[in-house]
């Protein structure tokens, strides 16, 4: 199979995950362009960050327009986090690549194996305390930041746990969490010497935005518990290989 084509279906399953899950993107699109497409592990962060910003915004522009992104409460969250995920980030390029591949691969299981929890019961919306999503947020721009990706796999649980969000306002929340960190950690990166192949690039990025749009449309079929499995489910696999390759 062509490199090309390669790189349409890659971006076109990650797009599905992005529009509707709200995350899980750049976790699959970094193992995606290093095993199938080559790219160094260098290279794949760079290089998913400004796919995922694309994806990301895509997807946030059509949960906007059905009214599920708490704007407050995303805002509150990227704002938090757009210092520590630069901070990070910085940190992260001075470290060797198999220990941030295996605290990439942690982080992800833990964040799948709540998600595997039976949901609570529905509980009215809580409000909104300023203090707890800050730090929230600062948290998730930090992860952001020093693993190289958008960090929604910890965003949806995040907005779910801690500040008592429906899933699908979760799911759309998410999205302005994972646009603005996502954006954030590729200025920490703007004068590093990785290079940029955007013969794949582009075209995997367009396969992404269009399949965010049919991801969104899926997740208006599909209930919010069975959201939660499938996106732990494609957690705990990612967490599983990339474990195994930094172990190898």
């Amino acid at each position: 199979m062509s490199t090309l084509i390669l790189a349409l279906v890659a971006g076109a399953v990650i797009g599905l995950a992005l529009g509707a899950l709200g995350g899980g993107g750049s976790v699959l699109a970094v193992p995606a362009l290093i095993y199938l497409l080559g790219f160094t592990p260098a290279a794949a962060t760079t290089a998913s960050l400004i796919i995922v910003t694309a994806t990301s915004a895509t997807a946030l522009y059509a949960h906007a327009t059905s009214g599920s992104v708490r704007w407050k409460t995303g805002g509150l969250f990227a704002a938090a986090g757009i210092v520590p995920a630069i901070a990070a980030a910085t940190l992260a390029t001075r470290l060797p690549e198999a220990v941030l591949t295996a605290a990439f691969a942690a982080i992800a299981a833990l964040a799948a194996l709540r998600m595997l929890k039976p949901p609570p019961p529905e509980q009215q919306p809580r409000p909104i305390r300023p203090a707890r999503a800050a730090g929230a947020g600062a948290g998730l721009g930090a992860v952001t930041g020093f693993l190289g990706v958008g960090g929604g796999f910890l965003a949806v649980p995040a907005l779910v746990g801690v500040l008592g969000l429906r899933m699908r306002a979760a799911v759309g929340t998410s999205l302005l969490v994972i646009t603005v960190n996502s954006l954030a950690a590729l200025a920490s990166r703007a004068g590093t010497s990785t290079p940029l192949h955007w013969a794949i690039i582009a075209p995997f990025a367009g396969a992404a935005i269009l399949g965010a749009w049919d991801g969104k449309r899926l997740a208006a079929k599909i209930s919010g518990p069975a959201l939660q499995r499938i996106f732990a489910i494609v957690l705990l696999t990612v967490a599983a290989l990339m474990l195994a390759d930094a172990l190898h």
